[in-house]
């Protein structure tokens, strides 16, 4: 990335120092010039800026080399805040980042299934809520709100076991605009198993990640494509829809990925058991009182992913595949080993497997997701050709 020296772009080369400091952690003002090729002039006055507008701060000068001190610049956590929705078949979380992305309060309501009567009156007592938790000089930080949502949530009304005139709301619901009409902020969208894997490729733990297929399992199973260490979207937003893959039922016939690999079929297994299935949407960190069950699941899922990691692998030789969900860290390792261990059963001969990992962001993916999108298009420059649209 290099910065131009033209006043006309500045806003540009405002984003590009944001970016590195946000990407280095810090940054003297000797490496930003360096890295970015702006004059002295130039990359003071933008630093200048930056710093008026609260957005980075200086360390502690370094000392003990030839010349001045050297001071670090960083992000300013308090600069900016974000705020992402997550809109699940089963439940709904609103979260409020701040600009480094550390989760500062989250709110959850969990339902039989979503309508938007609900779902906008969640977000708008959310909101309030929120921003009033936040320091009086503060509240005006808050820079937008994201949404992840699954595209079309009317076509899974048998399989959510949901009233079909109250899914069919959804048809007509434009939920950007309902929302962008009151929270006076700019509003995103995306689908939800997108929004997730960007989730861990931007505050995820596997650094240095450049190609990888992503899994998330949760009331049914999506994912995402990163390659070049970008999030790829396809050409309407919709790629890594990972749900309809064709893979073997317990008859042998084909069915989607859906059908053996989603918390939702977890709630059926309980239900036929006699259990209460509300903690896996309640209580996403913490599974009891049904572990047998569980690892009953976990073997039915790794069966389903194995078959679909082979045949994504055929495809695009993927470096590696992170599989995650809202699901707890204990279940998660279970079901990263057990695909592992059921991917050794195909016959791999001219396929590079690809290395499966855990995913590290958790439940909170998608939500973290969503915040991410107004992080990127208002402060910095995002690698990913934008994610969703204000």
């Amino acid at each position: 990335m290099r910065g131009s020296n033209q006043s006309g772009l500045r806003a540009y080369n405002q984003r590009l120092v944001l970016s590195l400091v946000y990407t280095h952690g810090n940054l003297a003002k000797t490496d930003i010039a360096r890295m970015t090729g702006l004059s002295a002039q130039t990359g003071s006055v933008i630093m200048r800026e930056l710093e008026a507008e609260d957005l980075i701060v200086k360390g502690e000068p370094i000392r003990g080399r030839v010349g001045q001190p050297s001071v670090p610049l960083s992000i300013n956590p308090d600069g900016a805040f974000f705020i992402g929705l997550k809109v699940g078949r089963r439940s709904a979380e609103l979260i409020l980042i701040n600009f480094l992305g550390e989760p500062k309060t989250t709110l959850r309501k969990s339902y039989p299934w979503p309508t938007p009567p609900q779902i906008i009156e969640f977000v708008r007592e959310g909101i309030e809520q929120i921003i009033q938790g936040l320091p009086a000089g503060l509240r005006n930080r808050v820079a937008g709100l994201g949404i992840a949502t699954p595209f079309q949530l009317w076509d899974w009304t048998e399989q959510a076991g949901a009233p079909r005139e109250e899914m069919d709301l959804w048809r007509n619901c434009d939920l950007r605009a309902e929302l962008a009409s009151f929270s006076n902020m700019p509003v995103y969208l995306q689908n939800d198993a997108t929004a997730a894997c960007a989730a861990e490729l931007v505050f995820g733990q596997h650094s240095g990640l450049t190609d990888y297929l992503y899994f998330y399992i949760g009331t049914f199973v999506g994912g995402g494509v990163v390659l070049n260490g970008s999030v790829y979207s396809g050409r309407t937003g919709n790629a890594g829809a990972l749900g309809p893959l064709p893979v073997t039922g317990p008859d042998g016939k084909p069915v989607q990925l859906i059908d053996r690999a989603s918390i939702m079929l977890l709630e059926r297994m309980l239900r036929a058991a006699g259990q209460d299935p509300s903690p896996l949407w309640n209580s996403p960190d913490h599974w009891s009182g049904f572990e047998a069950l569980a690892d009953e699941w976990v073997g039915i899922v790794a069966r389903g992913l194995a078959q679909a990691i082979v045949s994504a692998a055929s495809i695009i030789d993927f470096e590696h595949v992170i599989i995650d969900g809202g699901i707890p860290a204990d279940v998660r390792e279970k079901l990263v080993a057990a695909t592992r261990a059921e991917v050794q059963n195909y016959d791999v001969r001219g396929l590079d497997v690809p290395t499966i990992l855990p995913g590290t962001v958790g439940h909170l993916a998608r939500a973290l997701g969503a915040a991410s999108l107004p992080l990127f298009d208002k402060y910095l420059i995002d690698r990913n050709a934008r994610l969703g649209s204000a």
